[in-house]
């Protein structure tokens, strides 16, 4: 056996202090063999070839030199030239014999020497085994040319006054000044700029052809008229500019060939520099050149990164960019992969733009375009996701990796990124502001369908306005629908306000209420020094501090606003409502009915749940004194405000037993699968336990239950119906805030999927768990779909813009299918609210569309006066936008382009629609004001009211007048209203099945077999003979429908009145924040408080 020691050299016995220093020596005793690599560049000539041609910054000298050393024989030479006495006579020696002095030549001779020993050093420097390829070459020739002879009159000495044509150094002059441009641009690692170089190629053709020509002819000349160099470069401008005057011509033939010959070459070689030259240009017209470092460096600019421009998407950028006083002087450098199209190039001409926009063709995944755009030097980057792409998931994939190349070129470039699928968010949560659309949109659409509107109400506050819209219409409501929409959120620290200083130390709630009646401004949220959390309405509890940021709505921020007090309003007659109109009250009046709180106390307990109005004073005769309102507190105190129990909610105690079996199912906790990562937690109603998948299908029977359609079921609440291509991971974000925990569980509306696709089986783990929620496959143009998930109990239709239409061949014709879809169900359905999502906001005028609506006709023209007029929101009299009818995503893009300048702007709006709870913050809601709440008559009482009873912070009004129609126009809605029907009236309630048919009856949802679907398609035939035989007793409900308009006053005026049928928009506290003391609910509203059926539960 083998010893396996004896084969192990032994450890040395020690180590010493030198061996340290100078390293182990013992490797040179082995049989190790030492090998040094690059050996072939240690050669003499691998040296030279280094320091003449590789390295570039001794080459960039090397050049440098040369380029110096043509020059200075060019010069030289015109020494020569004006030093020599003209000789006398025209014999033919003057052409080959010239007088040179002594020490001219022996500068001439210095300079030969040391380029032809330059010139024969780079030949063998670079020479590749072909000699004949280095001696024809054209520099090597002229080089020979112009030093020979004088190396040769060192020799011969007679030959020291042989003409030698030195002139024609110019163009060696004019190729080492080409190579040293490329040295420079490899020596200082800058792109190379083809323009330039081509420019400069241009120059130096054309300075070396007038030079020769000037040189040569004065030469030849020496035989005739004696010219001198003056008169050369006369007589050469001339001719090459094509004048020709002929005051001085050559006379020798030899000078008359010289000028045909360089005619000949500027004829071909200027035109083709030109060519190029001009191929650059428009090249570089496209690509759209550099922007430059000195520019950067000494102002201030944004980049914008795009797929794609569109003319729409450019125009918002640019007009909500600018729309900032203190962003006027911002460049917006645009970055995009494709050509600039006819209409993005036609609008950036326009000189209020082409001072200001510059746009670079290039990728933002190259550093050479990222350094084009000086991406290291930007205030910010916007990254727009391409929404037109078919496959979204892969627009987002490239929207990610723009923002990760932007990220690893600038790390510290504010990023601001749209993105279009949630479950992508993840992956750029290293941005600073992330805008994803499917999120907001379907939270929007989804408080669309509890507090109407929402969709236009968030739209307006994220635009940019001054509230001038409008304003020159004959109209009452479009005049002041323009003003409230100039009101935006705003912030200031409360202790350098002149709105809020006054009010540190005491509670919120007061704060906003006398703020409001003071100066019309409309506090909404808070945000302490050292907390980055922002809380919309913390409610009377939060004490304001004097570091604290107040959030605020008004018109224009405090910073620009003049504070006149009342005597100087009556002194120059200025009224204090910024609304004029038969809703305005004298100020005294209001004044007077604020007055007398402190007299009158009425009981500020919350009234029953099943009553609809806003309870009475209880003392005091009715027809003594007006009713009167209880003061808002400075520091609430345990009795000031009786908010609505959280863990005992009176409505459902005095629900009936059934119910109350159905309501011991629910549970509140966070919902224990998200079907994505960085959703945002949300307390909310919950199933004790999950729904079986066979369960959520609406239209098919299973073992659990035997239902196939939507009556059956037998839903006391109206359905929810969301009509959408697929089940994204997005409309996640539609059920959650219609099953959040604050709204009452009495209130909540069946939700019905109708879907063109399957569900995949992880949304279906996501929504098992929320309660009333359903699927079904089918389609909104196929009637029996409509009829089977249950339209006919319906309250509102959300009708979501499909994926696979928003690209169109032709612009906006991406919504053809969808608008003529909704227009069908708007004609059949009169009585359902249907809200639909567009892809152009363009379109929403064919919403509900009349031919011959003269009140249609005359918005138009107001819209297209507005857009004259340089409105951002020139859309917003069209009257399905103004009711919250109709919806576009591409209105949210403001929203991150207003972030730049307000960084909270997306945390209130994600906040307003729910999509993050904050403990302490209060959430988005609404009331009805009926006929016996019109005893508050203003605005500023019902804030009084509001604050010093719930605590609520109103925010804006939503308000339904009639339209007056003219008498043609009621002839038509009464000719449409022939086709439309009440949805209630056709249900035949007295159809019913055997439990047995149910299990044996499978259907497929969008099939339309009468064979399969007997009992199905049995309705549909009814539904078609009552379409038939209905006649015009139901014109008065379509006219009542169709005749009124509604639209959204943002903090209206304190004094404006309250009018029926107002959907007052409320913050209000969140319910967790503190413990109630009194089991008083609150006002029965749309968005209500709910309470919790154990406080364990919200450890969830």
């Amino acid at each position: 056996m083998v010893d396996v020691e004896s084969e192990v050299p032994p450890l040395p016995p020690r180590y010493r202090f030198r061996d340290l220093l100078l390293g182990d020596q013992g490797w040179q005793n082995d049989d190790r063999v030492q090998v040094e690599f690059y050996m072939n560049e240690n050669t003499f000539k691998e040296r030279l070839k280094l320091f003449f041609i590789k390295n570039q910054r001794s080459s960039l000298r090397i050049r440098l030199f040369n380029f110096s050393l043509k020059l200075l024989s060019c010069l030289l030479y015109i020494i020569r030239v004006l030093l020599e006495n003209p000789s006398q006579g025209n014999e033919w020696s003057h052409i080959f014999w010239v007088n040179r002095s002594l020490p001219l030549w022996g500068l001439q001779v210095s300079v030969a020497l040391i380029s032809l020993f330059e010139t024969i050093l780079l030949g063998y420097l670079s020479y590749k085994g072909n000699i004949w390829e280095q001696i024809l070459r054209v520099p090597f020739i002229l080089e020979i040319i112009n030093a020979v002879p004088f190396i040769i009159s060192i020799f011969w000495p007679s030959l020291r006054n042989l003409f030698v044509p030195v002139f024609l150094n110019c163009w060696l002059a004019k190729h080492a000044l080409e190579n040293m441009i490329n040295d420079l641009h490899r020596a200082i690692q800058r792109t190379q700029s083809a323009m330039f170089n081509q420019v400069l190629i241009l120059i130096s053709t054309l300075l070396c052809l007038i030079f020769t020509c000037i040189c040569g002819i004065q030469h030849l000349e020496r035989i005739g008229k004696k010219l001198n160099l003056f008169d050369s470069l006369y007589f050469c401008i001339v001719t090459f500019s094509t004048v020709g005057f002929g005051d001085v011509t050559p006379e020798t033939w030899p000078s008359k060939l010289f000028v045909v010959a360089m005619i000949c070459v500027a004829l071909v070689v200027l035109p083709i520099q030109f060519e190029q030259l001009a191929y650059l240009w428009m090249e570089r017209q496209k690509s759209g050149g550099n922007y430059s470092r000195h520019r950067a460096q000494t102002e201030k600019h944004v980049v914008l990164c795009v797929s794609s421009l569109k003319i729409d998407l450019l125009m918002d950028f640019l007009n909500e960019f600018y729309a900032h006083p203190r962003l006027q002087d911002y460049y917006v450098v645009i970055l995009c992969p494709t050509e600039m199209d006819a209409q993005v190039r036609r609008v950036l001409q326009i000189p209020m733009w082409a001072q200001r926009v510059i746009y670079l063709q290039g990728s933002a995944l190259k550093d050479q375009d990222l350094l084009r755009a000086k991406m290291d030097d930007a205030e910010a980057c916007f990254i727009l996701s391409s929404r037109c792409e078919v496959d979204r998931t892969s627009s987002d994939h490239q929207t990610i990796l723009r923002a990760w190349a932007v990220k690893d070129f600038a790390p510290n470039c504010p990023l601001y990124v749209q993105i279009l699928k949630p479950e992508n968010k993840f992956h750029i949560k290293f941005a600073d502001h992330v805008v994803c659309e499917e999120e907001f949109k379907y939270a929007m659409l989804a408080l669309n369908c509890v507090c109407p509107a929402t969709s236009t109400l968030i739209t307006l506050l994220v635009h940019t306005s001054r509230g001038q819209e409008g304003q020159q219409s004959p109209e009452q409501w479009q005049k002041t629908y323009g003003r409230c929409s100039g009101n935006e959120v705003y912030h200031i620290v409360l202790e350098e306000s002149t709105f809020f200083a006054e009010y540190e130390g005491k509670s919120f709630t007061y704060a906003s209420f006398h703020a409001h009646k003071k100066f019309g401004v409309c506090l909404i949220g808070v945000r302490r020094e050292d907390n980055k959390n922002i809380l919309l309405n913390p409610g009377p509890r939060y004490i304001l501090n004097a570091t604290d940021i107040c959030f605020y709505i008004n018109i224009t921020k405090e910073e620009n606003s003049a504070f006149k007090n009342q005597d100087q309003q009556r002194k120059s007659n200025i009224p204090r409502s910024f609304y004029h109109g038969p809703s305005r009250l004298p100020v005294h009046s209001i004044i007077a009915s604020m007055g007398t709180v402190a007299i009158d106390l009425q009981d500020t307990s919350c009234r029953p749940a099943s009553g609809p109005t806003l309870s009475l004073p209880v003392e005091g005769g009715r027809e003594a004194r007006r009713p009167s309102i209880a003061p808002v507190l400075e520091v609430a105190d345990a009795a000031s405000i009786q908010t609505c129990d959280l863990l005992s909610d009176q409505s459902e105690d005095e629900a009936a037993p059934d119910e109350e079996a159905a309501g011991a199912e629910y549970a509140k906790g966070y919902p224990p699968y998200s079907p994505y990562i960085g959703s945002s937690p949300t307390f909310c109603h919950l199933l004790q336990e999950k729904v079986p998948f066979c369960c959520l299908r609406l239209d098919k029977s299973c073992q659990h239950n035997y239902y196939e359609d939507a009556k059956a079921y037998g839903f006391k609440n109206k359905l929810i119906i969301v009509a959408a291509e697929t089940a994204g991971n997005g409309l996640y974000n539609f059920i959650v805030p219609l099953r959040a925990y604050y709204r009452p569980k009495k209130e909540l509306n069946p939700i019905v999927l109708l879907l063109d696709n399957p569900p995949d089986m992880h949304f279906l783990d996501a929504i098992c768990w929320f309660p009333m929620v359903y699927y079904m496959v089918g389609s909104i143009d196929n009637l029996d779909d409509l009829l089977r998930c249950g339209v006919s109990f319906a309250a509102n239709m959300v009708v979501v813009d499909k994926e696979s239409t928003m690209s169109a061949e032709e612009d906006y014709m991406a919504d053809a299918k969808t608008i003529v879809n909704v227009q069908t169900l708007f004609r059949l359905f009169s009585s359902l609210s249907i809200i639909t999502e567009l892809t152009h906001p363009a379109n929403m005028r064919f919403m509900q569309f009349r031919a011959k609506d003269c009140y249609s006709l005359a918005l138009s023209k107001l819209e297209k006066k507005e857009r004259e007029r340089g409105s951002n929101l020139a859309f917003m009299f069209r009257l399905p936008f103004a009711a919250g009818r109709v919806f576009s995503i591409s209105m949210l893009d403001t929203l991150l382009y207003q972030s730049f300048v307000k960084e909270y702007m997306i945390s209130i709006t994600r906040l307003l629609l729910g999509l993050d709870t904050i403990p302490g913050s209060g959430f988005l809601c609404s009331m009805k004001i009926t006929e016996e709440d019109l005893w508050i008559r203003t605005y500023a009482r019902l804030y009084q009211k509001l604050c010093s009873s719930t605590g609520d912070v109103p925010i804006g009004v939503y308000r339904t007048e009639s339209q007056r129609l003219t008498a043609s126009e009621s002839r038509e809605i009464a000719s449409q209203s022939q086709i439309s029907i009440n949805v209630e009236e056709w249900e035949d309630t007295k159809d019913c099945k055997e439990p047995g048919h149910h299990r044996s009856l499978h259907r497929n949802s969008t099939s339309s077999d009468q064979s399969e679907h007997p009992l199905l398609r049995r309705k549909s035939m009814q539904w078609a003979r009552r379409l038939s035989r209905k006649g015009p007793k139901h014109s008065d409900e379509m006219n009542d429908h169709q005749s009124t308009l509604s639209y959204i006053l943002i903090n209206p005026s304190p004094d404006t009145r309250l009018e029926l049928n107002d959907v007052v928009y409320l913050i209000r506290p969140d319910p967790l924040s503190y413990l109630p003391n009194s089991e008083a609910s609150r006002k029965n509203s749309v968005c209500n408080i709910t309470g919790h059926d154990s406080r364990e539960e919200t450890q969830l």
